[in-house]
């Protein structure tokens, strides 16, 4: 039964639910109250019946405890985080990684310490991201450095666009709430600690095995392509190297995960050949240390936790003779990732690593077994399209969601590239265990960038294929998670017919229409003004109904609006405004769309919205009556700092709403 083979799922499930509800309330004092009194008498009233197979009174108490842990693990987190006044203000700090360059700024993120105050130092905790402009050159910084830096916090943003990526929720897990705009002066004091959190030495570590590559010659994109696969740094990537992968569908070698991990226990358990027998647990030992160093090294990413953490679950039930379950292994390093930062859950990388190794347990066997090839060759090729299959198939539902976008040739891709990535880590991981060794570590210096170059034009080649990405289809979160579950019994009937009904598949596809029906429907039946929060750009929409009209002063669609399109399958139609003024009729109201607004234009329109696009909007003298009680937008192309020129007029009462500062103008119609 699914508790005995598996109890980390019945543990988990009433865990993660209780996190989730911490997205939506703060539980009150009598919330916890009839919790606590509930899980209570549950516990004590199943002492009564343990002489029952089944005990529903305990499952239930326990289901309730944990769902009580999990929503008070997931506030005490968030609670945790310091709240900063938006004010200038010295804060001591740590630097928590190398300095990013960008175009214009430097920019990289420290733990706080402290805040100076007139009655002493306020202990803080949390991070601060930090953009340094490029005025004047930083000092040498190193991950753990101690900074005391003068700068004003903001709290972090969304821009607000529709279905758009959720910055603000997203650094909020990572420990970051604010950012600060500063210059190298304002760093005012610097200095080496005595003793570096061994995370932050990890990172210096991680450099000095780059700056080895970068010693034995190898440099530009293949350098930042091997420091993404074998080490996890991706600051050095070129945004082409990874939309090749993406579009290949290949993106998982460039982000180290448990498929390093696995690569890399097999490679030791390879080299450790000689320990067997009694010496055995001195293999498992030896493994176990290299894959938690490199996981230490890597940056303690989720999936790589993962996969260090599965490894070490199953290895220490091989020690105690003890048959291990694989999937209750991974479920189980998830729920001990989870009690350490709950908010890991939400972690893009985290849901993609343990879909695509949930589905492989759960799946790879049956599929393999379907066919079967007596010769070496194609018998590897069939394992390895069988676990490709498998592992898309459990990440599908996923990727359409925070991508937008399919890989059509995901599988001829895996098949070439998996295996050369596979041997380019290992390569990776041998130079600079020889760099001492100049001429041995420079000949694998020299097969480790042909490796790299190769493996970087193939995928370059995979991306440009014809059709090789399924563009702009996207979905809601109530449609991901319901798609989930159809795939999954999905595959459960087509591999395991013989015990499973044909009645579940059927019954969550049907919900999954039903899903999809509704939020069609609820579509078709709303019109909604979207004045979307556009870089550089003023792109104005009007949908009513499941048709989605652009005006914009620009010809290229915004990745915005396509994913607002995409999720909601809307039909879009792009108008061009070309500096010029227009006025929309819809649902009885008037929209005006202009860069300059004079009274004449005013009274001949009468609008209910005015939208004022353009990098200096104006309006002249007298354009606004009084008595205006509609809306003024000002779209996301014009500075917050910018005034509107009212030609020496009285303002009218109406504030307006700017895009840029406020995130995008949303409004039924």
């Amino acid at each position: 039964m699914l508790h005995k083979e598996i109890p980390f799922l019945r543990i988990g499930l009433p865990f993660y639910a209780g996190i989730i509800s911490g997205l939506y309330f703060e539980p009150e004092r009598l919330f916890l109250a009839i919790v606590i009194v509930f899980a209570s008498a549950g516990l004590i009233s199943s002492l009564f019946f343990n002489r029952y197979r089944a005990n529903v009174i305990y499952g239930a108490a326990l289901s309730a405890s944990l769902y009580l842990c999990g929503i008070l693990l997931y506030s005490h987190e968030k609670k945790s985080l310091s709240i900063l006044k938006q004010e200038v203000a010295f804060f001591k700090c740590f630097l928590s990684d190398y300095p990013e360059e960008k175009e214009n700024s430097y920019k990289f993120s420290v733990d706080l310490i402290s805040q100076s105050t007139h009655s002493g130092d306020l202990p803080l905790k949390g991070s601060l991201l930090i953009y340094c402009r490029k005025k004047a050159p930083l000092p040498t910084l190193l991950p753990g450095d101690l900074m005391v830096i003068k700068c004003t916090p903001s709290p972090i943003v969304n821009r607000g666009n529709p279905f758009e990526f959720d910055y603000k929720f997203w650094s909020e897990n990572q420990g970051i709430l604010y950012s600060a705009f500063t210059e190298s002066k304002d760093i005012t004091s610097h200095s080496s600690p005595l003793h570096r959190k061994i995370s932050y030495s990890a990172l210096i570590i991680r450099e000095k095995i780059i700056d080895m590559y970068r010693q034995r010659g190898i440099t530009g994109d293949r350098l930042a392509l091997i420091a993404a696969m074998t080490l996890g740094q991706k600051n050095m990537l070129d945004p082409g190297q990874k939309q090749n992968f993406i579009k290949a569908g290949v993106m998982h070698v460039m982000a180290v995960s448990g498929l390093h991990s696995v690569i890399l226990s097999m490679f030791v358990f390879s080299l450790l050949f000689f320990l067997k027998g009694r010496f055995n647990i001195l293999r498992i030992i030896i493994t176990i240390i290299i894959l938690w160093a490199f996981a230490f090294v890597t940056g303690l990413t989720p999936s790589v936790l993962r996969a260090t953490l599965m490894f070490t679950f199953i290895q220490a039930g091989d020690l105690m003779k003890r048959r291990v379950n694989s999937l209750n292994s991974v479920l189980a390093s998830a729920f001990v990732l989870a009690v350490i930062q709950p908010s890991v859950i939400f972690d893009a990388g985290f849901q993609l690593s343990y879909a695509a190794v949930i589905f492989i347990i759960s799946f790879y066997n049956d599929l393999y077994s379907k066919l079967k090839f007596k010769k070496w060759l194609p018998d590897k090729i069939w394992q390895s399209a069988a676990v490709t299959l498998t592992a898309q198939a459990g990440t599908l539902p996923l990727t359409i969601l925070l991508f937008n976008r399919f890989p059509t040739y995901f599988i001829l891709s895996n098949l070439i590239i998996v295996p050369l990535s596979s041997l380019l880590i290992i390569t990776g991981c041998i130079l600079p265990l020889t760099y001492p060794v100049l001429f041995v570590s420079r000949l694998i210096a020299l097969v480790l960038d042909f490796q790299t170059g190769l493996t970087a034009s193939l995928t370059e080649i995979a991306s440009s294929l014809p059709y090789a990405s399924i563009e702009n289809i996207g979905s809601t979160i109530i449609e991901c998670v319901v798609l989930s579950m159809v795939v999954y019994i999905c595959c459960c009937y087509l591999l395991r017919k013989r015990s499973f009904s044909v009645l579940y598949p059927l019954s969550l596809i049907l919900l999954f229409e039903t899903v999809s029906t509704i939020t069609n429907v609820i579509t078709k039946r709303t019109d909604e003004l979207i004045v979307y929060n556009s870089p550089a750009a003023s792109n104005i929409g009007i949908r009513t109904g499941n048709k989605l009209n652009i005006w914009s002063d620009t010809s290229d669609t915004g990745a915005e609006i396509k994913r607002h399109a995409a999720v909601l399958g809307l039909k879009l139609k792009i108008n061009n405004l070309s500096n010029r003024t227009a006025c929309i009729k819809a649902d009885g109201k008037n929209f005006l769309i202009c860069n300059k607004l004079n009274h004449n234009t005013f009274n001949d329109l009468t609008p209910d919205y005015i939208i004022l696009y353009g990098r200096r909007p104006q309006i002249t003298k007298n354009a606004i009556p009084q008595n205006f009680r509609g809306t003024i937008i000002v779209t996301s192309e014009a500075s917050t700092a910018v005034k509107l020129n009212y030609g020496g007029g009285k303002q009218p009462d109406i504030a307006p709403y700017y895009v840029r500062k406020s995130g995008a103008y949303r409004k039924r119609i």
